[in-house]
């Protein structure tokens, strides 16, 4: 499976899914206005890394600011993420979030609440 990667710009985050070297990222803001297009590539990598997942998924969210309708994106990567948990496979997300950034901390632990995987909150 190839790996998918976008360099990250002001308004985009960076994002690895790399499965040979089990790496999973997504950093930086999200806020772009065609939020579908940017997003497509990504939910149908995770469709096809499902079917056939590393024995352990560990994927890192390190984001500054989303949009609503970058939020609604994130809701989408995460449910493929649950759907390889609930087929038996080890997932863990992490969540990373800086010292003073009480919505980024809010937003992680909603996402967490609507989810059956596991969420570990770190501060930077």
């Amino acid at each position: 499976m190839n790996k998918l990667e976008f360099k990250g710009t002001e308004e985009t985050p960076n994002i690895i899914l790399d499965k040979d070297n089990n790496k999973f990222e997504v950093t930086g803001k999200s806020f772009m206005e065609d939020v579908q297009a940017y997003y497509e590539p990504i939910i149908n990598w995770l469709e096809e890394y499902k079917k056939v997942p590393n024995p352990e998924t560990v994927f890192i969210f390190e984001v500054e600011y989303i949009n609503t309708a970058s939020s609604k994106m994130f809701l989408d990567i995460l449910k493929e993420l649950e759907d390889i948990h609930l087929d038996g496979h080890k997932v863990k997300i992490i969540w990373r979030y800086f010292e003073d950034d009480e919505d980024m901390e809010d937003t992680g632990h909603e996402f967490n609440e609507m989810f059956e995987v596991p969420f570990e909150f770190k501060v930077i």
